[in-house]
């Protein structure tokens, strides 16, 4: 359940909402890669949303009949809550198979803006 401060348990609603807007976006984007990969880094601290994020990324992999990225999809899912609920996810990970599971990236602007004023980053 959505909170306005958030803990590892419970999502701030600032982020709930941003997370629920951008996998409706998604769903209508012709290319939701990009948007998907912003809402994961997004979503990682967040055991729900994170595997909401990977079960939407699934989606996609299956529906543009990609094997590799929905096998690698099924491996993440299952990760991502564990992974959010003990604070061991690699921060700015994209979710994407083609990404090395600890791999990094550069944090969009508007995400880093969001989680540091949720403390979630320095």
């Amino acid at each position: 359940m959505p909170t306005r401060r958030g803990s590892r348990w419970t999502t701030p609603v600032e982020i709930a909402d941003l997370i629920d807007d951008e996998l409706t976006a998604a769903r209508s984007a012709d290319d939701p890669w990009p948007t998907l990969e912003r809402v994961h880094q997004l979503s990682q601290p967040w055991a729900w949303p994170h595997v909401r994020v990977h079960a939407a990324m699934l989606a996609v992999a299956l529906r543009q009949r990609d094997r590799r990225e929905a096998v690698g999809q099924v491996v993440r899912r299952a990760a991502a809550g564990p992974g959010s609920l003990v604070g061991r996810y690699p921060t700015r990970n994209t979710g994407r198979t083609a990404m090395g599971l600890t791999d990094t990236a550069e944090l969009p602007d508007e995400v880093a803006t969001v989680l540091r004023r949720h403390l979630l980053i320095p």
